[in-house]
């Protein structure tokens, strides 16, 4: 009767942790370039951190703002615990056509970012299509309208997406982007940091 209660009790462990952390598929390396236009490689740089990335372009008025505000929130959450320090954060810009390095140094200058542990990074087309579809992220580029003063103002349709990679650069979980419960992911990097 003990060995059966063991063996339940493992198997709930297992499936727990399962649960909690549902995925565990390596990802390909991606040559991109961050902020400061110094070339990485996504996520063969990282290994070694958890990785908390957010699929954003900078010209969203909806969505990839809030994706970006919660991934600050995040970073906040983890330097109180004393565990930012196990952390790398990235987001991507499906964008490459605009989201030049110095657009993404000024998005993250504007909201005040903590790039400490954070890179705001792009590529070519080829290059962020195929990491799109790695990570099943849909952009779609939509409707584009005319201002009166010349301005072009376009919009994709795009996932609302924040993924968890573990230290080898292993997608483990995907969450809603603009819509996360950061208690959810706090819990998740912890475990991931607990794996040491």
């Amino acid at each position: 009767m003990k060995n059966l209660i063991v063996a339940v009790l493992l198997v709930f462990s297992i499936f727990g942790c399962m649960e909690n952390l549902p995925l565990d598929e390596e990802i390909s390396n991606y040559d991109l370039i961050n902020q400061d236009s110094v070339n990485v490689i996504f996520p063969k740089d990282f290994k070694g951190k958890i990785q908390v990335v957010g699929f954003i372009f900078t010209n969203c008025p909806d969505i990839c703002p809030l994706t970006t505000n919660n991934m600050h929130l995040i970073q906040e959450e983890l330097k109180k615990e004393k565990i930012n320090d196990k952390v790398q954060f990235l987001s991507i810009s499906f964008d490459p056509e605009i989201d030049k390095p110095s657009v993404l140094k000024k998005f993250a200058e504007v909201r005040n970012l903590d790039l400490t542990n954070w890179q705001l990074c792009t590529g070519t087309k080829p290059v962020i299509k195929k990491l799109l579809d790695e990570f099943n992220v849909l952009a779609v580029q939509a409707d584009t309208i005319y201002l009166p003063n010349n301005k072009v103002q376009y919009y994709y349709v795009h996932t609302d997406r924040i993924s968890l990679l573990d230290r080898k650069g292993n997608l483990r979980k995907n969450y809603p982007g603009s819509k996360i419960d950061i208690n959810e992911i706090l819990t998740d990097i912890k475990e991931l940091v607990d794996e040491e």
